[in-house]
């Protein structure tokens, strides 16, 4: 029998239910939708008086929602976008209670689990961490990974959740990890706005999903807009389905299966579903369900109104094919509940979530008013000893409902009024202030990375070993024995790309390593980086440690809208409750023309916070690298030099343990007059000009950053100042790239500029892309000479007679 409190059963087992007991689960459905519904209008009216900051609201899509939840199982997975309030609520992932908190921005993870309010209101997830940074039992629990605001960009994610499940499936070896798989039972669902589908991530995630044929579920919400837009201007013929029927699936060839059922009828949706998702979970089938005469009766958002650009007919449409108004008609037609029932239910309704809106501004606001009054008691005491303070504290006192800007910004300035003052209370201030600082900054700045006992940042480096008669090969073949070592230790590790399987890759680092472990762990993927960067973000979530390679670096370009509004701040929008320990490999620098040659690293450097980002010089350091971050538990993003693949290095005896310490530089040669610093295929022509320099009398000290994000935790870099007392930054990025952020390190947070008795400078690439050719790269980027002349240069300044000019 099904409890009320049930809401997992579908329809379809009407066969098991008396009508008393299939009333109740009806009933229970539309309690659900409509509570929703008042939620939507209550947010609402927040962020118009001025409580909230913003509101986006799942109105108009609450009963397809209820019949996507009753076939939503334990194990599944959702990648969804901000409409799936009713979804959410009805999976039981998520409470009316903590909509509202995300709407206040409750910064308390218990109160506001989702992203302890680092994200507007509707962007769900559940922690699918312990507090230790181990992982929950994902096959135990309904999951749902963090949602972003970027239209479409969960839909990259979702292939990899998808891809997940017939990797569990397929791999026999994997059935050890039934924390995270049953057999591949588990579904990936994805939802999207009908104009969101103009996304070309949106087309790249279906293609991918029809290739991989994976158990993978969307369902367009489509009212026929996108904000203002109306469908004409978004789709061709203004039906998403109807353009894709060329992946319904045929018999003995791959696709989808398509389903399209109108958002106001109960009943057909939950045999929809009930068929849509039989099919994705039971036969690994991707689905598209598209959800049609959907409307949104408190339109786009709080920031406007759609009778602006709604027609009165529209508007007179959307009211009549309202879907509560619709599964209410059906509901009293049907004999499932009466007029006066119908009118009981929806009054105490919105009682019920009436009092859960006051309960959680309450909650919000409670520990807030505690340090008011604590700062309002401090400032009175400072205010009997400087009277100018006593008007800020005024000020904070008429205040009915602060938030912690104002409490602090009124700190502030009564430290800044009574900065000539030196009393005990003045001092009592600034205590309580500091203790705030470091309150404040646990609630809005910390958890970048999860920073767990297994950040790659708490690995110790281990030294590479070699013995006499080590060979020299090419640097290709100790990536590939450090691949081969960490691929025989970890099932779970897996790698795909472009001619990463079949070939071994463009480079050869993966030869012959397909063959070894089979096509379920290194694979070819077509030309998709978002989509392949998605891929290993799903994988991620769900347990596997993927390397995901984008085959020049270049091209990552095509996938920085992922890897920075998704990987990147995963964890950080989460405040560590997901994460995603993915590697991204790729290979740049120098080569040849615009497109084969790039290092944007001011680019990612940008974008790219929350994901180590490492620029060996060599095979060796990226292995080590490599061999550090698979035992971390965070995302990298690896370049290997393009150029060094067939250069010689000896072959480690230890290749798959050896480990770089991330975020500390290597000394590749001491010296005692400037300090260099570069990174990837520049630090070659680095290290061969300081040997010409000793020629003219130059002693240059050469350090290697290594990584970039983390740089030079240990500020090994100002000791080398403190004995050179001169720095030039070498690198190949666009002027003000990678080498302003170095320089910009070693002055400001190492303090540099204490040791500095010349002008630090850079030298970098032109202000553009390479042209093609050896010439190309010559005139374009730092070559030999023009780091040797530029060192020259510097030293000429400081002491002309030494060294007279060469032009």
């Amino acid at each position: 029998m099904i409890e009320t409190k049930d809401i997992s059963g579908t329809l379809n087992q009407v066969e098991n239910l008396t009508f008393d007991d299939f009333k109740k689960v009806v009933i229970n459905d539309y309690e659900i939708a409509f509570k929703s519904r008042q939620a939507s209008v209550l947010g609402r009216r927040e962020v118009l008086t001025g409580k909230a900051k913003f509101g986006i609201f799942g109105d108009g899509k609450e009963v397809a929602q209820l019949a996507m939840a009753k076939v939503f199982k334990n194990g599944d997975w959702r990648a969804g976008y901000y409409r799936d309030q009713t979804f959410m609520f009805a999976t039981g992932m998520s409470t009316i209670k903590e909509l509202f908190a995300q709407l206040y921005a409750n910064a308390d993870v218990i109160k506001e689990p989702a992203s302890a309010g680092r994200q507007m209101n509707a962007h769900f997830a559940t922690r699918f961490l312990n507090d230790d940074g181990t992982w929950k039992n994902q096959v135990e629990n309904k999951n749902c990974s963090s949602d972003i605001s970027t239209t479409a960009g969960q839909m990259a994610r979702l292939v990899g959740l998808a891809y997940a499940s017939k990797l569990y499936r397929k791999n026999s070896d994997l059935k050890q990890f039934d924390n995270f798989s049953i057999n591949g039972n588990e579904v990936a669902f994805g939802t999207i706005g009908n104009a969101s589908t103009s996304e070309g991530v949106f087309f790249e995630a279906i293609n991918a999903a029809g290739v991989l044929q994976i158990p993978m579920a969307i369902s367009v919400w489509d009212d026929d807009y996108g904000i203002s837009v109306p469908a004409k201007y978004q789709t061709t013929k203004e039906d998403i389905s109807e353009i894709l029927k060329g992946f319904q699936r045929e018999e003995g060839k791959p696709g989808f299966e398509i389903f399209k059922v109108r958002g106001w009828d109960y009943p057909a949706l939950c045999e929809t579903y009930e068929k849509a998702i039989k099919v994705c979970r039971e036969e690994h089938v991707p689905v598209l369900i598209h959800v049609t005469e959907v409307t949104q009766p408190l339109g786009h958002s709080t920031s406007g109104s759609h009778e602006r650009y709604k027609s009165k007919e529209r508007l007179d449409w959307e009211k009549e094919h309202d879907c509560l108004s619709k599964m209410k008609e059906w509901m009293l037609a049907s004999a499932i509940i009466t007029e006066d029932e119908l009118s009981d239910l929806e009054n105490e309704a919105k009682k019920s979530v009436k009092s859960i809106l006051k309960e959680a501004w309450a909650d919000m606001m409670a520990d807030i008013k505690v340090e008011k009054q604590e700062a309002l008691n401090l400032l009175d005491a400072l205010g009997n000893e400087v009277e100018e303070v006593k008007k800020v504290s005024v000020i904070l006192k008429s205040d009915i409902d602060p938030l912690r800007k104002e409490i602090i910004s009124s700190v502030r300035k009564a430290l800044r009024l009574g900065r000539k003052n030196q009393s005990s209370q003045k001092t009592d201030l600034i205590n309580w202030y500091k203790t705030q600082q470091g309150n404040n900054n646990g609630r809005f700045n910390s958890k970048l990375f999860s920073g767990t006992e297994k950040s790659p940042l708490n690995i110790d480096a281990i030294q590479v070993s070699y013995h006499q008669n080590s060979k020299m090969v090419d640097g290709r073949e100790v990536l590939n024995a450090c691949f081969d070592a960490n691929f025989d230790r970890n099932p779970l590790l897996i790698a795909f790309g472009e001619d990463l399987g079949s070939i071994g890759d463009v480079n050869q680092g993966f030869a012959g390593l397909q063959a070894k472990y089979g096509e379920n762990r290194i694979s070819d993927t077509g030309i998709r980086e978002m989509t392949i960067i998605g891929q290993g973000i799903g994988l991620a979530m769900r347990g596997f440690r993927p390397i995901a390679e984008i085959q020049y670096l270049d091209y990552v370009l095509f996938a920085l809208n992922i890897l920075s509004d998704d990987l990147a701040s995963l964890s950080y929008r989460t405040k560590a409750g997901q994460i995603a320990p993915m590697i991204v490999r790729t290979r740049g620098h120098r080569l040849e023309g615009i497109w084969h040659a790039g290092s944007p690293i001011g680019i990612l450097l940008n974008s790219l916070k929350g994901i180590h980002l490492c620029v060996p010089r060599n095979m060796t350091q990226a292995a080590g690298m490599y061999n550090t971050l698979l035992r971390g538990d965070e995302p990298g993003f690896v370049i290997e030099c393009l150029n060094a693949y067939r250069l010689k290095e000896k072959m480690p005896d230890n290749p798959g343990d050896f480990c770089v310490a991330l975020g500390k530089v290597e000394i590749l040669k001491e010296g005692r007059d400037i300090t260099l610093i570069s990174y990837g295929s520049t630090l070659k022509i680095v290290s061969e000009a300081a040997l010409e320099l000793e020629n003219y009398g130059i002693d240059a000290e050469v350090i290697d950053a290594q990584t970039l994000m983390p740089f030079d935790l240990e500020m090994d870099c100002v000791k080398s100042l403190q004995k050179t007392n001169k720095l030039l930054i070498i690198d190949e990025d666009v002027p003000g790239g990678a080498s302003a952020f170095i320089l910009q390190d070693i002055l400001e947070r190492q303090n540099g500029y204490f040791y500095l008795d010349a002008k630090p400078q850079t030298l970098t690439a032109a202000p553009h892309r390479p042209p093609y050719g050896s010439d190309g790269d010559y005139f374009s980027k730092p070559s030999l000479d023009d780091v040797i002349e530029k060192v020259y240069e510097m030293m000429q300044n400081v002491n002309p007679a030494k060294y007279p000019n060469i032009f």
